[in-house]
């Protein structure tokens, strides 16, 4: 017949709600409770006993802890990702939670040390048990105070987990503008991504990246929520997008609407463009005028069409003209079309062309084919 389970009182009124030391406690005190020592005498296993307890309880609690911040540590979470984090959590919120996780590492630490020496001085079974209960009260108040922090660095492990994870080190290409003006249609068609595409505003609730290949590196290419431009009345998806523009853009492709379609006008769009040209001085901004199947302005802006793929290819080489870093390998298509003069025609002083044909190789010694 199997075995049920115990659940602890708090952890059955509780249930799924229940704050996460009624779980850490409830596998700490389990483990110690486990604890079979061996000893000649009956006082010299129970003060092993109480010994054992008190090392695997405290060990099975830091152990718990040190995993809610794993994922924050091993490897460190990104500086974007930190950027991410401060809109729906609050400025320095990871920081604290992390350094109250560790401080309560450290006095569990220190408590462990002093419960041990304690069993070792003392005389007798019941003062055994009392130092493990006084040890187990302060156990439990150390992992209590800190249940706010695990339940709020769990929220923040499972917010980035529903956002891609870019690469610092490879170039992105970040595409923004108003809602519902064809971003993620353009970023399907740039990329591998697939984002949901729908004829309504805010199909696009968080970030979602795609890669296009470079030759010899490879691009991440974006996809934002929409934005409106209220600097002050901006909700989280319109925070995340002006956020990532600021963290993580090589580039910024800025689309716009000119059809109407996007329920703001042309005007608005070219008001967040100018302002975002401000804000970043740094970050080219490349304007592109989607849906020109639709309509079509006479500015000398990139026009494209995500349905008929007009003006793809040529927008695709603007945009690959800024990310490339200068110094770097060229992309494939280029290197295989540019001509190099061959090692031998190089002159070894002044690395130019030699003139005059190259020497004719020695063939002495090679054995000939039958042709």
């Amino acid at each position: 017949m199997a075995r049920t389970r115990k659940m602890s009182p708090p952890a059955r009124a509780a249930g799924r709600s229940a704050p996460p030391s009624v779980e850490i406690l409830d596998v700490a005190f389990r483990r110690a409770s486990l604890a079979t020592p061996h000893g000649e005498t009956k006082a010299a296993r129970d003060r092993l006993r109480a010994q054992l307890k008190v090392v695997r309880s405290s060990a099975t609690v830091m152990r718990h802890l040190k995993l809610e911040t794993r994922p924050f540590t091993r490897p460190p979470i990104t500086e974007f990702e930190r950027s991410l984090l401060v809109a729906p959590f609050g400025e320095g919120s990871l920081d604290r939670s992390l350094l109250r996780l560790r401080r309560a590492d450290e006095r569990i630490r220190g408590l462990a040390r002093d419960a041990e020496k304690a069993t070792r001085r003392a005389t007798g079974s019941e003062e055994l048990g009392e130092i493990i209960r006084t040890f187990y009260g302060r156990l439990s108040s150390f992992v209590r105070e800190v249940d706010p922090d695990i339940v709020r660095l769990r929220d923040m492990q499972g917010f980035l987990k529903e956002r891609p994870h870019l690469r610092p080190e490879e170039p992105t290409l970040v595409v923004a503008g108003f809602p519902n003006v064809g971003k993620s249609s353009l970023v399907a068609r740039l990329s591998t991504a697939r984002p949901k595409v729908a004829d309504y505003p805010f199909t696009t609730l968080s970030i979602a990246v795609g890669h296009a290949d470079l030759g010899f590196d490879r691009l991440q290419v974006v996809d934002t929520p929409g934005v409106l431009g209220r600097e002050r009345r901006a909700n989280l998806a319109e925070v995340e997008a002006e956020t990532t523009v600021r963290g993580a853009a090589t580039v910024v492709l800025f689309v716009l609407d000119p059809s109407g379609g996007s329920d703001h006008s042309l005007e608005e769009q070219e008001a967040l463009l100018a302002r975002w040209r401000e804000e970043f001085p740094t970050i080219p901004i490349v304007a592109v005028e989607t849906k020109c199947d639709l309509a079509r302005t006479t500015s000398d802006r990139a026009k494209v069409s995500a349905v008929t793929g007009e003006g793809i290819d040529e927008l695709w080489k603007q945009i690959r003209t800024l990310v490339r870093p200068k110094g770097e390998l060229p992309p494939m298509e280029e290197s295989v079309v540019e001509t190099t003069p061959a090692f031998e025609d190089l002159d070894y002083e002044t690395g130019e062309d030699r003139p005059g044909p190259p020497p004719r190789r020695s063939s002495r010694g090679r054995r000939r084919s039958p042709e």
